[in-house]
Order: structure tokens, then C-alpha cells, then sequence
């Protein structure tokens, strides 16, 4: 199915737009980055649209915004364009969050995988805040002052996400189990 397809290109830019970064190729970096970034919302659109909704979809999707986002913020933090705190918040959700999903599948009670609206703004304020960096570096631009506002932005939505997924997987488990 198409949205799949979509999700799977995704995750092979992955490596492709590392590889730019770390070559200080910005303008192709930015524009994988941006391709990927509205791949993702293009491939959402497509399933619900379309009902082209699938189990595999369900599971790449968000592997693939997982893959994208962690590695570009560990590798732009690497260089010293995010501060560490941010890396380590936007890193730390997503290991408790498929820590999460792990452990209740260990327990014999495994979780729907289902994006909370606020992680889809979250997902969405990681890609702009990541997009400012290498259009930053692609264009010799000044926003450091936005860059600054956009980093505590996504730290707050982060933060935000990682408290409510923590409570719907609380809420998941009976009492008994808890």
C-alpha cells in the first residue's frame, strides 16, 4: 500500500540525510529533511483518506518518525548545533515510550500504538525546529534568537507528550497489575 511505501522511503533517507549532514552537504540534507518531513504527514493523509489503514502502517509510521527525528537530534546535537538537554529530552521520550510499549507487551498486556494528538504537534514542532537548523546552516542565516524560542518550544511539547503517554500506559494495566 502507498502510505507504507511512503513510511519505508522515509526511513531510508534516514541514513542518506546523515550522511549529508556529516559531509556538510546542508542544502541536500534540508531538503531530504523537508521531503521526509512531509512524507509524513502526506502518508497519514493518504491512509485516512483513502481507509488504506494497516496494521504494518501502524508500526512504521511511527518507526520511521522515530528513526528520522532521534538520529537528526542526536547528530546536530553531536555537532553542537542543540544543547545536549534538549537531545537527551527528545531522545529519553522515545526510549520510555517504546521501553513502555516493550514492557507491556512482556506483561502479557500489549498496547494499541496510537499517536496522541499532542505528540503529533510534538512531531510536528521537532521536524520545524530541526528544518531551522540546516536551513540555518544551508543559508548562513541569523535565528538564534527563534532557534532559542523553537528549542524550549519542543522541550515543553516534548516533556508534555512523554507525562501523557506515561499516563495512558498507567491506565493500560489493570489495578491488580499496577
Amino acid at each position: 500500500m502507498l502510505p507504507n511505501l511512503i513510511s519505508i522511503l522515509r526511513l531510508l533517507l534516514v541514513p542518506i540525510i546523515l550522511g549529508l549532514i556529516a559531509n556538510g552537504e546542508w542544502h541536500w540534507a534540508l531538503y531530504g529533511f523537508v521531503i521526509a518531513g512531509v512524507s509524513d504527514a502526506l502518508d497519514g493523509f493518504i491512509a485516512r483518506v483513502y481507509n488504506l489503514r494497516t496494521d504494518l502502517g501502524a508500526h512504521l509510521d511511527p518507526l520511521a518518525d522515530k528513526a528520522l527525528l532521534v538520529s537528526i537530534f542526536i547528530e546536530l546535537g553531536a555537532l553542537g548545533l542543540f544543547p545536549p538537554w534538549l537531545v537527551i529530552v527528545v531522545v529519553s521520550r522515545d526510549v520510555l515510550i517504546v521501553g513502555g510499549i516493550l514492557l507491556a507487551s512482556l506483561l502479557g498486556a500489549p498496547m494499541p500504538i496510537k499517536p496522541a494528538l499532542l505528540s503529533k504537534f510534538n512531531t510536528v514542532g521537532q521536524i520545524v525546529v530541526a528544518s531551522l537548523v540546516l536551513a540555518m546552516k544551508a543559508f548562513v542565516l541569523d535565528m538564534a534568537t527563534l532557534l532559542h524560542y523553537g528549542e524550549y518550544g519542543v522541550m515543553v511539547l516534548t516533556v508534555a507528550s512523554m507525562v501523557v503517554y506515561f499516563v495512558q500506559w498507567l491506565r493500560h494495566f489493570p489495578d491488580e497489575t499496577r
